[in-house]
């Protein structure tokens, strides 16, 4: 019993550590390009890299990315 609780608290404290350095950003531009450089802009102010998650184009492009440290 003692060995389920010790993996529950590590499976939780584990997954706190993950989603601290985790962070969404986006961004609105005319392009792709000028989107995608608003995103690194913001990750160069925070320090951190990014991985573009979605991006929408109507009539304006809509860009979200996650930043990790």
């Amino acid at each position: 019993m003692k060995t389920i609780k010790t993996f529950a608290v590590a499976a939780a404290l584990s997954l706190v550590s993950f989603t601290s350095f985790a962070q969404s950003v986006s961004a609105t531009a005319s392009t792709l390009d000028g989107a995608e450089a608003k995103i690194a802009a913001k990750a160069a102010a925070e320090g951190a890299s990014y991985k573009i998650t979605s991006a929408q184009f109507n009539e304006r492009v809509h860009m979200t990315a996650e930043l990790t440290k």
